[in-house]
Parts: structure tokens; C-alpha cells; sequence
């Protein structure tokens, strides 16, 4: 597992300086359903902290994680950001975008669902480390501003994961420009932008195969603890 605490490779430019780490909720209807939501709802966020980011640059071993017996996986398209401010328009919002990845948002669910049972925040559901894997970054450039295309993620070659970035109930531009109505947005914000239905738990042993045309493929398999420890 290759851990870089502040930086992403742009293939091609220099590195993207990662300031902070947006997740979206929810932002496919047949997910929000199986997660037990209405269909549609006001965009809403999580953040998640330096020290969860993972580059996935080939294949890539990541350690089952601590605290948790059912860790799941939920593939998305990831956006970086190159500029910011507060209260963009969506098509400001659109400017800002630098880069695009794929990304995994590693779920601890069974401290996710604890806390909501309990009413309380789930930040440890979501922020641990190595929570948030991306690979390297295209540059928006060289990728454009795509609005449909196939998000697939295979568990040992069989299909867990298929939605199309044209299913987003907020698009990239209106997500931003959603955020951006709650903080002041800057260059070097990641972020990831939900995930199709058919989240589902992993197991150490399995190999993760996530694909979006144009963009790097993410391949991680799940390894124990011990045998991930020294590795760089």
C-alpha cells in the first residue's frame, strides 16, 4: 500500500496538492434505496482526513482495517479542484475542476450503523486510515468534463458495482457548487462524488477491480494486517 499523506501524481503535470478530502452521500438513486433513503434528497457530505488517502498506482495491497468485521466498498469518480471560493454558480464550479480520478471509499458499516442506531456522528465509520484510495489524477484537460460513462468494480472477476456517471442525482458542477454554499472551496479539494448501488462487503484474499473509461483502472486486493506491515 502506498500511503501519501498530502499528494497525488497528475499523470503527466506535477503533483496535486491535496488539501482536504470531500465525500458526497447518497448521489445514486438505487444506492440511496438500498441504503434506506428517499430516492432524492439535498446533496450532503463527509469529510474525511489526510492520513485516509491511498494512492493506488497499480495494484496495490491494503490491509483489512482495525475496529471492523464487515468493511465495504463503494467505488466513485473522484474531482480535484484547482481553485474555489464560496456561493459558485455551477458552471464557476465546473472551471475549478483539475483532475479526475477513481476512487474507493472504504466503509467500516458496522461502526457506521452503531452510530446511526445510537444517533450519533459515524466520522469513524468513515475517516481511518487508508479509508480514502485514488489513483493517480487525468488531468480535466487531457479527460474533459464527462457527464455519462460506465463505473464498474469486479470482486474477484465478478460484477459487485455498475452504475453510469449520467445516474448522479447532482452532477459535478451542482455538487461543488452545493459545497461551496456551505464552505469556502479551495484548490487542492478532493472530491468524491458517490457510488452506484451494490456496495457490499470485502474479505482478506479478494482482489477489487475498479474501471471508468478514461481513467486509470484501481486495483487493490485486501491482504491481513500482518502480511501489509513494513510494506511502502
Amino acid at each position: 500500500m502506498s500511503m501519501t499523506p498530502s499528494t497525488l501524481p497528475m499523470l503527466g503535470g506535477s503533483d496535486f496538492e491535496v488539501r482536504r478530502i470531500l465525500c458526497i452521500g447518497r448521489n445514486y438513486a438505487e444506492h440511496a434505496a438500498e441504503m434506506g433513503a428517499d430516492v432524492r434528497e439535498p446533496p450532503f457530505h463527509f469529510a474525511k482526513s489526510l492520513p485516509a488517502l491511498v494512492l493506488a498506482d497499480g495494484p496495490t495491497a491494503w490491509p483489512y482495517p482495525v475496529a471492523t468485521s464487515d468493511c465495504h466498498h463503494e467505488l466513485e469518480v473522484v474531482i480535484a479542484l484547482g481553485c474555489g471560493g464560496a456561493g459558485l454558480t455551477p458552471a464557476q464550479a465546473a472551471a475549478c475542476v483539475v483532475g479526475w480520478g477513481l476512487g474507493l471509499d472504504m466503509t467500516r458499516r458496522d461502526l457506521q450503523n452503531a452510530a446511526k442506531k445510537a444517533s450519533r456522528p459515524w466520522a469513524s465509520a468513515k475517516d481511518f486510515d487508508g479509508s480514502a484510495i485514488c489513483t493517480p489524477l487525468v488531468p480535466a484537460e487531457v479527460f474533459g468534463a464527462p457527464t455519462e460513462g460506465p463505473l464498474v468494480l469486479t470482486v474477484d472477476g465478478d460484477v459487485r458495482q455498475r452504475g453510469d456517471l449520467k445516474q448522479l442525482l447532482w452532477s459535478v458542477p451542482d455538487l461543488i457548487a452545493q459545497l461551496s454554499a456551505l464552505m469556502t472551496l479551495g484548490a487542492g479539494d478532493l472530491i468524491y462524488t458517490g457510488t452506484p448501488s451494490g456496495v457490499g462487503p470485502v474479505q482478506v484474499g479478494q482482489t477489487l477491480v475498479g474501471t471508468f473509461p478514461g481513467l486509470p483502472t484501481l486495483t487493490v486486493s485486501i491482504v491481513a494486517r500482518e502480511v501489509a506491515h513494513g510494506l511502502g
